[in-house]
């Protein structure tokens, strides 16, 4: 099979209504309580904590996180008035499917990853978390 790892999609294709980030965290391995690094990479990943703007969304749905790569922690758009949350875009995501055996019957889920938050509507030239690596355009597993 050619697709190996993560699929690249777009912002818009996840999100199409839009995503609010409520806030971003490390990812610590559970084991070694180091940071988790991405396997293709190396760079730390960081959790964006991603409220998904569209009315229809529920449960889980509604609220997931965002795995970005990046040297350093991203920075976050500034918040709107009046609102606990930030307008978001991602750069380069990708979802990696898996299997969530966790409940009582195996399911599909999907991990979502970025290389980079940006404010909504600004190009690749615009407030940035971290620049993407050149050699990679798809998202880590």
């Amino acid at each position: 099979m050619a697709i190996q790892g993560a699929i690249p999609v777009e912002f818009s294709t996840v999100f199409p209504a839009g995503a609010y980030a409520l806030g971003v965290e490390a990812i610590t391995d559970f084991e070694t309580k180091k940071p988790q690094l991405d396997k293709d990479t190396g760079q730390p990943l960081w959790a964006v904590d991603v409220i998904d703007a569209d009315p229809e969304a529920r449960g889980k749905a509604k609220s997931v996180k965002v795995k970005v790569s990046a040297d350093v922690c991203p920075t976050l758009p500034d918040e709107v008035p009046g609102l606990p949350f930030r307008p978001v875009e991602f750069d380069h995501m990708a979802v990696m499917p898996y299997v969530d055996d966790n409940g009582r019957r195996p399911r599909v889920a999907y991990s979502l990853r970025a290389k980079g938050v940006k404010t909504p509507g600004t190009s690749g030239g615009g407030r940035r978390s971290a620049p993407a690596p050149a050699a990679k355009d798809a998202a880590a597993a």
